[in-house]
């Protein structure tokens, strides 16, 4: 338990430190080794259709009354991956992307625009089974939500320059250019029509977000201070909060207790001298009254 709970824990720290990006890639490659391993295992149990059907619940349907069934898969389905060659081409781009915004905008921002990215691209999916043919019944993969990080990038600094193997250095804008042409072609072609549906909602959020952005409303500010408290949440930070606050305010009402009690000892000393040294006659009513209620309370 020990360790699993270690694993959560690093899990969670992942989601707020500054490289936030390599974090991200380390996640998905995992949970794609996780879904190996368990399809290995499958494959030795001779019931491959048992972890198909177990997949299916972490895939985004295109089919509401799915949804309905499985609410967190809009969350999940942006993280898993089943084909090596899927995985591997996500990672690229979401590396290389991602490094972009981390650059540009700062690493806070690259979470917020890689779930609202995913988010987007299962609400496109899912609209897209209802017109276009070829859709499928199910969506898996981070593509929506690198496709946000890569609208962002473009919409940020369209001039901007990447290192490619083999090409040396090209313009950020020619890349994003490149993949929405295969994306629009294959739409026309009806070839995965739901999953490039996906990749034009993940990068039309990618650049709202970016547009409101050089306007003045940092929307993605608030989503990760929400991301915050979760994992805060989730990590049980919340509860210690909480207690250490409980505490912090008993122990101010004690010291301010501590304080009102120490004046009021002052005020009857300083009072009982003034008697001493002048007789009862010199007080004020306002000093009489304070030494009659000193008394009662006595």
């Amino acid at each position: 338990m020990g360790f699993i709970r270690s694993i959560w824990n690093d899990f969670l720290y992942s989601m707020r430190v500054s490289n936030v990006v390599t974090r991200l890639v380390v996640i998905n490659f995992a949970i794609f080794l996780v879904a190996l391993v368990l399809y290995a295992l499958a494959l030795i149990l001779g019931n491959e259709a048992a972890f198909e059907r177990a997949i299916l619940w972490f895939c985004v349907p295109a089919s509401l009354n799915r949804l309905l069934w499985q609410l967190w898969s809009p969350i999940t389905y942006m993280f898993l991956h089943i084909h090596p060659f899927h995985l591997i081409g996500n990672l690229i781009f979401l590396y290389m992307f991602g490094t972009v915004i981390s650059d540009l905008i700062g690493p806070r921002r690259v979470i917020p625009l890689y779930l609202v990215g995913g988010l987007a691209g299962a609400l496109f999916f899912m609209l897209s089974a209802q017109l276009l043919p070829g859709t499928g019944e199910y969506a898996l993969g981070a593509s929506g939500a690198v496709m946000a990080l890569a609208g962002a990038s473009v919409f940020l600094a369209p001039e901007y320059r990447v290192g490619l193997y083999f090409l040396g250095e090209v313009k950020l804008k020619y890349i994003v250019i490149f993949i929405l042409v295969l994306d629009l072609v294959g739409i026309a072609g009806q070839y995965n029509s739901g999953g490039h549906a996906a990749h034009i909602g993940g990068f039309l959020i990618g650049t709202w977000f970016i547009w409101a952005f050089r306007r003045g409303h940092d929307w993605m500010e608030p989503i990760q201070r929400g991301l915050n408290r979760l994992l805060d949440w989730f990590s049980g930070k919340s509860a210690n909060l909480q207690r250490t606050t409980r505490f912090s305010e008993a122990a101010k009402r004690k010291e301010e207790k501590k304080a009102e009690e120490l004046s009021f000892q002052e005020r009857l000393d300083n009072i009982l001298d003034k008697i001493k040294a002048s007789g009862l006659e010199s007080l004020t009513p306002e000093e009489k009254e304070f030494l009659y209620n000193a008394s009662k309370k006595g």
